[in-house]
């Protein structure tokens, strides 16, 4: 199955319909499928998606439909799992790699239409690709990978030594030191190129463009935050991570972040909070409106439980206090 929250980064679906075309209830039933998935109810979870998809007149996005096979696999239903990959196929998927190797269809890869869907998904990716300026789409992809690296080990090693513990400082020397040798080869692909789509560089690539200034330093988000804005606007890049970015320039600004995407943690209490938000009773919608799913989701990974009235009370009792 496709994971719809990652710690540090997102990679968005190749819709077949526009974000803003989306119905509310569309998104409700996927939200309850994917919970469903998550708590092993496989059959109830394909049953949701395909409620998801009679709501908008049975379209639906290409990961949707992708983890709606998933559920039909994990449920032993074989000739619905084809068919959602089938529709999946057809509306652009080409994840050929997560495909290949994701053992929630592991009981369809013996089926004579197993061989054909990866042929769809693989020629999907090829057509995607075929434009691609390759040499730079390997340097981005590689660069990608070292920005993932470090972060991706994080977890385990709070869990294990601690957020204060040598452990943890060494690998954020690490990250730190791989993020500024990075960044130079960001800056300078992008002062030459422009923002590249992935059209140009391959979704990984176009996303390493985002993550390693998402990463960087705030004179330098200010400085390229005007030429993402304008990729989003063209088609080059996410409306979902421009959202990100736009977030952490605010606060440190000193502004209130819009979107709600920006984690920080109580270094007494350890425990984690959404930082200072601009209008928190339509968050949601704005979140919708790039493509984001409801906050209450997104700060689940965090063991937060997202209450807009516990928020603004938490912020004027902190504002309060600081005077």
């Amino acid at each position: 199955m496709i994971k719809h929250i990652i710690i540090f980064f997102i990679f968005c679906a190749n819709f077949c319909l526009s974000q803003n075309d989306v119905p509310q209830e569309y998104l409700i039933l996927v939200k309850k499928a994917d919970s469903l998935y998550n708590a092993k109810d496989y059959k109830n979870s394909a049953k949701f998606y395909s409620e998801a998809f009679k709501s908008m007149g049975w379209k639906g996005f290409p990961n949707d439909r992708y983890n709606a096979a998933c559920s039909a696999a994990m449920a032993h239903i074989p000739d619905t799992a084809f068919f959602y990959l089938e529709r999946a196929v057809k509306g652009g998927y080409m994840n050929y790699k997560h495909i290949s190797v994701d053992s929630d269809l592991a009981i369809l890869h013996e089926d004579k239409r197993w061989k054909i869907i990866l042929e769809g998904v693989k020629a999907n990716k090829d057509k995607a690709e075929v434009n691609l300026n390759k040499p730079l789409a390997h340097k981005l992809d590689s660069i990608l990978k070292e920005d993932q690296e470090g972060r991706m080990k994080i977890d385990g090693i709070q869990q294990k030594y601690g957020w204060d513990s040598k452990e943890m400082k060494a690998l954020w020397k690490e990250i730190n030191f791989k993020d500024s040798l990075n960044l130079i080869e960001i800056t300078n692909i992008l002062d030459e190129h422009g923002w590249l789509g992935a059209d140009v560089v391959g979704q990984e690539g176009s996303s390493a463009l985002f993550l390693v200034i998402q990463h960087s330093g705030l004179k330098v988000q200010e400085k390229y935050l005007p030429m993402m804005r304008e990729a989003v606007k063209n088609g080059k890049a996410h409306g979902s991570s421009l959202a990100l970015l736009e977030d952490r320039v605010a606060l440190r600004q000193g502004k209130k972040q819009i979107y709600g995407s920006q984690i920080s943690m109580n270094l007494v209490t350890k425990a984690y909070y959404v930082d200072l938000l601009e209008d928190p009773d339509n968050v949601d919608k704005r979140r919708a409106e790039v493509g984001l799913q409801p906050l209450a989701e997104y700060v689940k990974h965090w063991n937060i439980k997202w209450d807009v009235e516990e928020h603004k009370k938490f912020w004027a009792d902190k504002e309060v206090k600081e005077k």
